[in-house]
């Protein structure tokens, strides 16, 4: 009787060990899943920057340089690899964008060429799209770490080989700061 009760208690355990190695398998694929969805996203903002720096090319025929650096690293964050290589890429491309986009605010006719607008709308909502892939990368990547350093997962995960992912981490420090506002009346 003993022997059959010892017995039903490996089993109960052997089987709780595959429920949770069965479980962080699939935390794992979803991680690797929300990363491609940033990669996804990452590619069709890269393809439609040669549309939209031609368009502000007529206008602007004098930020040739920049226009030429958008282009040159529009590929970085796609052909960056990893989690930390690839958003440092995004971040110094986003940085980029912005002052692609502010070339274009200064050209009121480039504003109000109807092909500029509609890839200004089509960025911004890869943009938003990327944004979310990101929440959602790291939403799946704090489950997992969340299960890798649980009781008892984490005496399945190290021996089976799960460790924790780094999180798609913004590099740019800048945006951690407070800005100073200053509405001090100017001293000139």
């Amino acid at each position: 009787m003993v022997l059959w009760i010892i017995l039903g208690l490996i089993a109960l355990a052997a089987l709780y060990g595959i429920v949770i190695y069965n479980r962080l398998v699939r935390l794992r694929a979803l991680v690797r899943e929300s990363f491609s969805g940033i990669d996804v996203q990452l590619r069709r903002r890269a393809d439609l920057i040669p549309n939209l720096v031609s368009t502000v090319e007529g206008y602007a025929e004098h930020e040739r340089n920049l226009l030429q650096e958008v282009t040159a690293h529009r590929s970085d964050p796609v052909s960056a690899s990893g989690v930390a290589e690839t958003a440092q890429a995004d971040a110094q491309f986003s940085g980029l964008l912005g002052r692609l986009m502010a070339v274009a605010e200064a050209y009121p006719d480039l504003k109000a060429d109807a092909n500029f607008r509609q890839l200004q709308s089509e960025l911004a909502d890869i943009e938003d799209q990327l944004a979310g892939a990101r929440r959602y990368y790291n939403a799946t990547v704090r489950d997992l770490n969340t299960q890798v350093q649980s009781f008892p997962d984490v005496m399945v995960a190290g021996p089976m080989g799960f460790q924790k992912e780094d999180p798609y981490a913004d590099g740019d420090d800048s945006i951690r700061t407070v800005p100073k506002v200053d509405f001090s009346p100017s001293t000139n």
